[in-house]
């Protein structure tokens, strides 16, 4: 299987399954010297866990991280640095009724169309439970960014017909909301909508925006590898995101040219924005103005509604999951969204470094 490895230079690969023994990440290309612990990876993993809250499915997972590799004396060695997360709560038995025939809304039937077999415990590969890996490759790029000044926040903007007012906006409440929303009224009107939704067996979606403080301009490249377009690569992989949305997004298509033009001043002899329409980027490389994505999350497709399918005999039949499931995918993708946002900075960062003779120069300056 290609395609489980993420970046150029600091790169990621994530492995396992969600019924396997374990899953994880091997990092590649993190500098020496930055100190790292296993508290300082659990921090983010705890937030994407699930059985925490009554919006996450009851499966009960410690998502206990280890470091294997990279790691010495507290510190990177400069090596690739592997993290392990046991899988200590499978219930394969649960996924037995679904092993020949096709979920709705699932990656099972073009799964099974590409690899002529499929993992059908739990989706195995294409399972969100995958995302424990880039969280946890996601808390080491963060703990970098913060060294230079760079700080990433992700949090719940809306869920079904649930917004959060952005004049009520708490950073801190992102943490304590169950909803992960940084309002808690909304948060927990949010909350009551996803009860209705369980009870009438359905469920629920959303949108996640993301904003990216502190980043310089002059990041990204300004053909292949534009920033917004690393970054919606990024936020895409991820399996319940449909759309991607770069500062004001598809609202671009509605607006004159002045009116979607962000105006430039000077400000103690720094360039700035009088708007910020265009979400931090230009030409896909960053204006020294805070990044601003939204992505937009599909609803959980494992609903207990009596659904239409067929099996891998091609005959119509009707099916009814059962197991353990998110009502609503999007509190628990927060961290995955911001984990996916440092990566892609982070990677664009490094890249950067060969952009200017002078760069190298004052690497490598001799004494």
């Amino acid at each position: 299987m290609a395609g489980s490895t993420y970046g150029t230079i600091f790169s990621i690969t994530t492995w396992g399954e969600s019924h396997g023994k374990a899953l994880g990440v091997v990092i590649d290309g993190c500098p020496a010297g930055l100190p790292l612990s296993e508290e300082d990876i659990q921090i983010y993993l705890d937030r994407r866990k699930p059985g925490q809250t009554a919006l996450s499915t009851p499966r009960k997972e410690s998502d206990k991280v280890e470091i294997l590799s990279g790691v010495f004396e507290g510190k990177t060695t400069g090596t690739p640095i592997s993290l392990m997360i046991p899988n200590t709560s499978q219930k394969s038995s649960d996924y037995s009724q679904i092993a020949s025939c096709y979920r709705p809304g699932h990656a099972d039937y073009p799964f099974d169309a590409k690899y002529g077999f499929r993992d059908y415990r739990g989706g195995g590969r294409s399972s969100g439970r995958e995302t424990a890996g880039r969280v946890a490759a996601g808390a080491v790029a963060l703990k970098l960014l913060s060294r230079l000044g760079i700080f990433v926040c992700a949090y719940t903007e809306s869920i079904g017909p649930i917004s959060i007012d952005y004049g009520r906006f708490d950073e801190s409440a992102i943490l304590t909301t169950p909803a992960c929303m940084p309002d808690a009224e909304a948060s927990a009107r949010a909350e009551s909508y996803l009860r209705e939704c369980q009870t009438a067996k359905d469920s629920a979606g959303g949108v996640i925006a993301c904003r990216i403080k502190g980043l310089p301009a002059g990041i990204g490249e300004p053909v292949f590898e534009k920033l917004d377009a690393s970054l919606a690569k990024a936020i895409l992989s991820i399996g319940a995101v449909k759309a991607f949305e770069m500062g004001d997004g598809t609202l671009v298509s509605t607006k004159t040219g002045s009116e979607n033009n962000d105006a430039f001043f000077m400000e103690n002899g720094v360039v700035h924005k009088k708007t910020n329409h265009s979400g931090g980027t230009l030409g896909g490389i960053s204006d020294g103005c805070d990044l601003f994505f939204k992505a937009h999350v599909k609803p959980t497709p494992s609903i207990f509604q009596p659904q239409e399918t067929v099996n891998r005999e091609g005959e119509n039949i009707t099916i009814q999951i059962r197991g353990r499931h998110d009502p609503v995918i999007v509190p628990r993708a927060v961290v995955v969204v911001q984990s996916m946002a440092a990566l892609t900075v982070l990677d664009l960062m490094m890249l950067n470094m060969n952009a200017r003779v002078e760069y190298l120069e004052e690497f490598y300056k001799r004494p």
